[in-house]
């Protein structure tokens, strides 16, 4: 797996160090910088975020044995991979996958308030 430049140092290994609340996090705050490149008209700008969010959730689903987990963060995954090949109109599912990654723990859910 090829990590964009700011990933560019975190191996799986590194990843495995932080807590599934942390990475999930990790994971939001990438889709944040998204919201910011889909409200500018950013189209390249988003697709490289999401670009990010896909190395990001392959790492967490590598580093995760736990099958319903593993089974949820790939449904979300595929949900994250149609909005990068989505062109028109993706604000509105933008949130919608942002609000779902972020009750993936609870520790994530008390930042919908802040972030949607």
């Amino acid at each position: 797996m090829t990590l964009p430049a700011q990933h560019s140092g975190l191996s799986k290994e590194r990843w495995a160090t932080f807590d599934l609340n942390r990475q999930i996090l990790m994971i939001a705050n990438e889709m944040n910088r998204c919201t910011a490149r889909i409200r500018a008209g950013d189209d390249e700008g988003a697709r490289r975020c999401y670009e990010r969010v896909l190395n990001l959730a392959d790492l967490t689903i590598a580093v995760h044995g736990r099958r319903p987990l593993r089974r949820e963060l790939l449904r979300w995954r595929d949900v994250a991979a149609l909005l990068y090949l989505q062109e028109d109109d993706r604000a509105e599912n933008h949130r919608r996958a942002l609000e779902v990654l972020l009750r993936f723990t609870p520790e994530a859910s008390r930042q919908i308030p802040h972030l949607l």
